[in-house]
């Protein structure tokens, strides 16, 4: 009890950017989900086809159908690869719009490993067109050939990572004094459990991707393969749906056990059983498929399969937003507060633009306090106030502390290191120049 109430007492609060929004609320998070959901079947299909080759062709080395198998999936990769870029744009846009202080903030505590995304799925994708093109040219080289997809997937298996370390963090700015980049933010309860069922879903789409795609009366399933025909390849589909089925209950169960009590109300509990019974219906069919004893049979289940698996992540992608919104509601009521009293403070001081600030008793030879008070006020007021302690301590006791030393003030400010453990590390500045830093530390020893 008492770490929540420290947490509760060192949480940030920024001010929101009181923009009108560019449609109606709800609009905008109907088109988050939906969009969400339709990026992220190709995400999985991405991450799960590639998954997926890498292990074939390791197999291929004993038996030339996995071969054939994994170059056929491999395919695919490229393709469903830019299907998953051109429908993350619209998901990407929505949270940014309707979250916009907590998606940026969560963003910047993760700093580096948010801005390798770009180089990473730059690298990730000309890994996976070399490894397509140069299948047939290093067929005398498999290991280096094998070791090509094998650092694709690795960097796949990344990414995916700092996307859910973000999201997950954005969920919590209680803890975001105590975040010191990435590494830090994937200790936060729930990430891992989440990420690891997030694999099994990457394979469970995969595999019931593979039934469909083989299972095409125009694919050439007897002139590709040696040995196969295409009952083989859809129980091999099957067997990867039921594994990746099978992670994703005994995952998902981690995951709700693991889960923050502060998302959690009654319409997220009910989702997420809900979700949980389509689960096991799937998996379900998709052991009589995998168990069945003839192609007719086995065929039977594919869209049984399917239509559970659509309704687990259509609830899935419902649950997921309601915790969001029951997540972070108090802390939004509280950034609703400060706003509103910052844009009251910004007409009064419009309308009386000569009213001298409360608490300031102004010292001639400083000179005028504006520029330093508003530089204050937009850098600094979210963690101190002049008298009393808010996240940082106030600026009465600033002032004390370095009694007239502008210097040593200045260079705090910019680099500040950790001094006392009953205060949240604060974080630098160095974007700040010395002309601001200066009018700062006139406006902190000009408060008596």
């Amino acid at each position: 009890m008492h770490i929540y109430l420290l947490q509760v007492s060192t949480t940030p609060v920024p001010r929101d950017l009181p923009l009108d929004l560019p449609l109606p609320e709800w609009l905008l998070v109907v088109l988050l989900i939906v969009s969400f959901l339709l990026h992220i079947i190709f995400v999985k299909l991405m991450v799960g086809g590639s998954i997926v080759t890498l292990w074939a062709e390791i197999k291929g080395l004993k038996n030339t159908d996995y071969d054939v198998f994994a170059y056929e999936v491999a395919k695919t990769v490229t393709v469903n690869k830019s299907m998953a870029v051109v429908l993350g744009v619209a998901p990407l846009l929505s949270i940014n719009t309707l979250y916009t202080i907590y998606f940026y903030s969560a963003n910047a505590l993760t700093g580096l490993a948010w801005f390798m995304i770009i180089p990473l799925v730059s690298i990730a994708f000309l890994l996976t067109y070399l490894h397509k093109y140069t299948w047939h040219t290093l067929v005398d080289y498999k290991y280096l050939h094998i070791s090509i997809i094998a650092m694709a997937v690795l960097i796949f298996l990344f990414i995916p990572m700092i996307f859910l370390a973000n999201v997950n963090l954005m969920l919590f700015p209680e803890r975001w004094a105590y975040i010191k980049g990435f590494l830090s933010a994937l200790m936060l309860p729930n990430v891992w459990p989440r990420y690891m069922e997030f694999i099994g879903a990457c394979l469970t789409v995969t595999g019931l991707f593979v039934v469909w795609y083989n299972g095409r009366q125009s694919y050439p399933v007897d002139q590709l393969y040696k040995t196969w025909h295409r009952n083989e390849l859809k129980r091999l589909g099957y067997y990867i749906t039921v594994v990746g089925l099978g992670l994703q209950l005994v995952l998902g169960l981690i995951v709700l056990i693991s889960l923050p009590a502060k998302g959690i109300n009654f319409e997220v509990i009910e989702l997420t059983i809900f979700g949980g019974i389509m689960l096991l219906v799937a998996f379900w069919f998709a052991w009589k498929a995998l168990s069945a004893d003839n192609e007719g049979k086995r065929d039977n289940q594919f869209w049984k399969i399917a239509t559970s698996i659509l309704f687990f992540i259509l609830v899935y992608g419902g649950s997921r937003q309601l915790y969001r919104e029951q997540a972070l509601h108090k802390h939004r009521t509280l950034m609703a507060a400060k706003t509103g009293a910052f844009e009251q403070m910004s007409k009064a001081a419009r309308e009386h633009p000569n009213i001298e600030n409360e608490g300031l008793e102004f010292n001639a030879a400083l000179g005028d306090l504006a520029k330093g008070t508003a530089l204050f006020k937009q850098n600094c007021s979210s963690c101190h106030k002049e008298k009393q302690r808010l996240v940082g301590p106030p600026v009465q006791e600033m002032a004390e502390i370095y009694n007239g030393d502008e210097s040593g003030l200045k260079h705090w400010i910019k680099a500040p290191g950790k001094k006392r453990t009953d205060f949240p590390q604060m974080p630098g500045f160095p974007h700040l120049s010395e002309a601001e830093l200066t009018e700062i530390a006139k406006y902190v020893f000009a408060v008596k």
